[in-house]
């Protein structure tokens, strides 16, 4: 390739020789069983609808925001919205970022500082784990879900200042940590107790406020993540702790300092979310369907090979990157939208089917999809 260093024209050719070149598809119009719009409040009319009302009734007609935060850009719907959902998942404040992205690198590049000790869940997400990678503190990985563990590392590791990190639902498992005893343990040892939250909200909790506030954790927890762009259907992220977090992370987190705002319509379009999720039924739905997925999986002999999930997220482990990808492309043959996980997303051998359940889905699309998978699994 021309006018191509070479170096990077390498490491591309190694992704083709093992199968795990990324490249950007096309939504196709088939069944859905691999987006994270839990609710289906993407294509939510009542949420459209009253989106629209809303910047009417604010008397904003504006397409952008103009600037950073800091500038021109905290327009008067941040207000009203972060009052909204801090009130919400009953948390002093909430201070909104441009995506889960840049919450995560946003809160990790600049909380922990020099001297302080990060312990991490093995399997939590790149974005966390990219904001770690931008501090000068110390950390390091736990095994996954193993609370044992990391109770030993509290035991040996002698900081003044730990950050424990970890997700209520893991994304590429979809599973849980025991979180009442992660609280537990943080609290014995003194260490600050930080959950992304971005797989909980809106499919957990009575109203969908999450995980931690449908276990009543929500004071045992120093920082929350929550996400905007799965179960609610739009954009954007907040992270939810004290006046005193919000404060420090609008002075010190480059991610939401140095970036244009949200246009208001993106706020309007959250604060719509969140009051849809009172009104709606989707949720109850939803967890119907995850229900039935869990026994069509017995009923056709799959259970063992699913990683174990109560949450909308379920993995069947297909190992090599070939033979995941070959099946998912088989389902979509017929008419089902499953994605492949491929490593190194993944660890190698590893490799999964990602099925993510939704509301919308019907028990004939979900019984069949299971019932066609038994027949390549097997």
């Amino acid at each position: 390739m021309k006018n191509f260093p070479k170096k990077l024209q390498q490491k591309l050719e190694d992704r083709m020789q093992a199968n795990a070149l990324r490249e950007l598809g096309t939504n196709i119009g088939i069944i859905d069983f691999s987006s994270n719009d839990y609710l289906g409040f993407s294509k939510n009319e009542t949420i459209f609808k009253f989106t629209h009302e809303f910047l009417l009734n604010h008397n904003l007609k504006k397409n952008g925001a103009t600037g950073s935060r800091l500038l021109s850009g905290n327009h008067a719907l941040y207000q009203i919205v972060e009052s909204a959902v801090s009130s919400f998942h009953k948390s002093e404040s909430a201070l909104i970022f441009n995506s889960g992205y840049d919450a995560n690198t946003g809160f990790f590049s600049c909380v922990p500082q020099r001297g302080d000790l990060i312990l991490y869940d093995e399997y939590v997400h790149a974005s966390i784990r990219d904001g770690i990678t931008m501090n000068n503190t110390k950390a390091h990985k736990f095994r996954h879900n193993d609370l044992e563990s990391l109770d030993e590392m509290l035991e040996r590791l002698d900081y003044d200042t730990v950050y424990v990190v970890t997700e209520s639902v893991f994304s590429m498992d979809g599973d849980s940590p025991n979180l009442n005893k992660l609280a537990e343990i943080c609290k014995k040892h003194k260490a600050f107790l930080i959950v992304d939250e971005a797989h909980a909200v809106g499919v957990f909790g009575k109203r969908g406020e999450g995980l931690i506030q449908h276990l009543g954790l929500e004071k045992n927890v120093f920082a929350r993540v929550v996400t905007f762009g799965k179960a609610l259907g739009c954009h954007g992220a907040a992270v939810l702790g004290s006046h005193d977090l919000r404060q420090f992370l609008i002075n010190f987190s480059r991610s939401f300092i140095y970036t244009t705002a949200l246009p208001p319509h993106s706020l309007a379009t959250i604060q719509s979310a969140y009051n849809e999720l009172l009104l709606t039924h989707s949720k109850e739905r939803l967890h119907q369907n995850i229900q039935l997925f869990k026994e069509e999986l017995i009923k056709n002999g799959l259970k063992d090979s699913f990683i174990e999930s109560d949450s909308a997220i379920h993995c069947c482990i297909v190992p090599g990157n070939e033979r995941v990808k070959l099946t998912a492309q088989k389902l979509q043959q017929h008419n089902f939208d499953v994605k492949p996980i491929l490593s190194p997303t993944v660890p190698k051998d590893e490799e999964r089917l990602r099925f993510c359940l939704h509301a919308y889905n019907s028990p004939e699309e979900i019984s069949e999809v299971l019932k066609l998978l038994a027949t390549f699994v097997k």
